[in-house]
């Protein structure tokens, strides 16, 4: 499929433009990639977003496998290729088994987990699934990652989300990477 919001020129770039891409390479990523390509053509939702994306990846109290495997949760429920070629590595790189992580390709629940990784799964898999979570599951959360934890992983399924669907839309291609692309669900 083609690409239907693709790199632009540097030399076609408004100056808001050129200002948010010029900040996102001057940020903690240093790289423009991915949902960025699309965003820049709303450069000032991109910018309010990537900060949104920094904390959430460079400064929330979430424990770095918990806020991958909560991306690569994500990146599974909407088969976001782009998220997952990114966030596989650096999955692994924070501490999420390569066992677990082919369970969420292949859309299972893994096994074995730890206790605060299936915390995590089962609170988004009833929030992706349910667009809630039960009590149990709520408090388990909290049990985990307390109050700002579990808001900072509802707001990673939501940030992530809005991601993969903007370069869903966009039909975003994936950058090289070490990990397979996800399957197609049935």
């Amino acid at each position: 499929m083609q690409d239907r919001l693709p790199p632009l020129a540097d030399s076609a770039l408004t100056p808001a433009q050129t200002d948010a891409k010029a900040g996102i390479l001057a940020g903690a990523r240093g790289v423009f990639q991915g949902p960025f390509i699309p965003l820049l053509r709303s450069p000032a939702l991109m910018q309010r977003l990537e900060k949104v994306g920094a904390y959430l990846r460079y400064e929330s109290p979430l424990p770095g496998h918990i806020r991958e495997l909560a991306i690569l949760m994500v990146a599974r429920h909407f088969t976001q290729q782009v998220e997952w070629a990114i966030h596989h590595p650096i999955a692994l790189r924070e501490g999420v088994t390569a066992e677990t992580i082919t369970a969420l390709a292949e859309a299972r629940r893994p096994n074995p987990m730890q206790p605060d990784e299936a915390a995590a799964y089962d609170f988004l898999t009833e929030l992706h699934h349910n667009q809630s979570v039960s009590d149990p599951t709520y408090n388990a959360a909290l049990t985990h990652f307390g109050e700002p934890g579990t808001i900072d992983l509802i707001a990673i399924a939501g940030y992530y989300a809005t991601l993969a669907l903007v370069m869903n839309t966009a039909r975003t291609p994936a950058p090289a990477s070490t990990a397979l692309p996800l399957p197609a669900l049935p």
